[in-house]
């Protein structure tokens, strides 16, 4: 989903840019395709650290379950 608001972004501005010179507007855009991706990579990092945590999480109440198990 990110990335396809990343992608729309990237699409407005190229568009918006259209009256520009040839090579301002090559670099704008590019300017801004690069910022969409870096966008788009620090949400799916943010979901990675997410769903990191949330395993850690897990597996410490699995082995709390297991210590408190073991100690019977």
């Amino acid at each position: 989903m990110t990335k396809s608001i990343a992608l729309s972004l990237v699409l407005a501005a190229s568009l918006g840019l259209a009256a520009c010179s040839g090579a301002e507007t090559e670099n704008t855009a590019n300017a801004a395709a690069n910022s969409a991706e870096n966008a788009s990579n620090a949400a799916d990092n943010a979901m990675n650290a997410a769903m990191n945590a949330a395993d850690n999480a897990a597996n410490a109440a699995s082995n709390a379950t297991n210590n408190v198990a073991n100690a019977m």
